[in-house]
């Protein structure tokens, strides 16, 4: 078996991670935090690992190769998956979308929520994808820019188109071509997650908030503004706004960006950089507009009028949680099968219409219609054309990058 030297993270990588875990995306959402006390010890604890152990800087030579599929004699597959990502029926016993699949298949799904940070997970599952291991699960759930990683590294099997009718047919055309996986060899989404303006028009006096321009430049919200401190939220919506693509920006590009934000700072017109607790500022009206994320605005909306959102002219930023098969892993048929399921328009519906995140399935609306018409004119739910069109994604960095500009965006925030 071949060795690698482990290629540390910097300080400012895992800055930015820990950043992610207590406060950002990688916190758990509100409606999670009513039953996770204690987990912030576990999370932690898995970034402390992956810090030390690092990751493999060269991928091994016969890795992401197809595994021994069992998928014909074990009719089953292991899922993990994210808190509260998965539709559950009304007495909290049951999970209707995943028992109508093994009722179908006769495939029994073992569905486990044990995703509560992207670097958290990844150092469990790293030293057996390193080894070439089977790391106990058949499908997993991680973000976009962890996903690449395992991709690039070899640690994901390429999936069989011939398995996958729905999901080729039907992923949104947003979605279909990301820059770490173009054409979706390797992945499928699981959801989208966008960053938008989000703002209290009590707080505003009434007026919209629609660009970052305005953020950063008007007078009568100076010190009433907050922006993401997570760097790729953040950047990528001011790039948007210099007229920038976020898919293709330079080290210069990147630099002015930081220059505009710097600027804000120091007339104070930035009150601060937060994870997801500007969701409190933002309903009491302290804060008066921020760039936030859109389930967040989801959420706010249902408890205050006030609340509303804006996508700006200049575009905006979406990532997406997706669904891979790990190298080794023993029922890949069986999870491509899983993965297709949920690309069915009444499936998908029936999921979106629980977790309220961004859907990836085209021809999804008229079923979500019929469980919940004010989720299926939910922009924020199901894009029009319109705003789908606005949609941009951060490219991949490679490491030398990302240690770069975390340092920048780390002294920018403060961090």
């Amino acid at each position: 078996m071949e060795s690698y030297e482990p290629e540390r993270l910097s300080s400012a990588q895992l800055a930015a991670m820990r950043r992610s875990l207590t406060s950002g995306r990688g916190a758990l959402t509100r409606r999670s935090l009513l039953r996770a006390s204690g987990m912030g010890a576990l999370a932690l604890g898995g970034m402390a690992t992956l810090g030390a152990c690092g990751i493999p800087p060269a991928k091994r030579a016969d890795a992401g190769m197809a595994s021994d599929d069992h998928s014909a004699e074990e009719k089953e597959v292991t899922f993990s998956n994210w808190t509260e990502y998965m539709d559950v029926s009304e007495d909290e016993k049951g999970r209707p979308t995943l028992e109508a699949f093994t009722k179908r298949t006769g495939i029994r799904v073992k569905y486990t929520e044990d995703i509560n940070d992207n670097v958290e997970f990844f150092g469990k599952i790293k030293p057996q994808l390193a080894a070439g291991q089977n790391t106990g699960r058949d499908l997993i759930c991680v973000t976009d820019w962890l996903a690449a990683r395992i991709i690039r590294l070899g640690w994901a099997q390429k999936l069989d188109p011939a398995n996958l009718p729905h999901a080729f047919a039907n992923v949104s055309a947003q979605f279909r071509t990301p820059d770490w996986d173009p054409g979706r060899a390797y992945s499928y989404p699981w959801t989208g997650i966008p960053t938008v303006i989000a703002y209290n028009v009590k707080a505003t006096g009434g007026r919209k908030v629609d660009s970052v321009t305005q953020l950063l430049d008007d007078p009568k919200l100076k010190g009433r503004v907050s922006f993401l401190s997570e760097m790729r939220d953040t950047i990528g919506m001011t790039l948007l706004d210099q007229g920038k693509d976020p898919g293709k920006f330079t080290d210069t590009d990147f630099d002015g960006a930081i220059g505009r934000l710097q600027k804000a700072v120091d007339k104070k017109q930035i009150r601060r950089f937060t994870g997801n607790d500007y969701t409190a500022d933002l309903s009491k009206g302290d804060i008066a507009a921020c760039v936030g994320w859109a389930g967040d605005v989801i959420q706010l909306q249902a408890d205050n009028p006030d609340i509303e959102f804006a996508i700006p002219a200049a575009g905006y930023i979406t990532s997406s949680d997706n669904l891979l098969v790990p190298a080794q892993a023993r029922h890949k048929t069986n999870a491509e099968k899983l993965i297709d399921y949920y690309y069915e328009p009444p499936v998908a519906a029936q999921l979106a219409a629980y977790i309220n995140y961004v859907c990836p399935v085209d021809g999804v609306r008229d079923e979500l219609a019929k469980i919940d018409e004010s989720m299926a004119s939910n922009t924020l739910i199901l894009p029009d054309k319109e705003m789908a069109a606005k949609s941009r994604s951060f490219r991949s960095l490679s490491t030398k990058e990302e240690t770069a500009y975390e340092e920048k965006f780390a002294k920018l925030i403060g961090a």
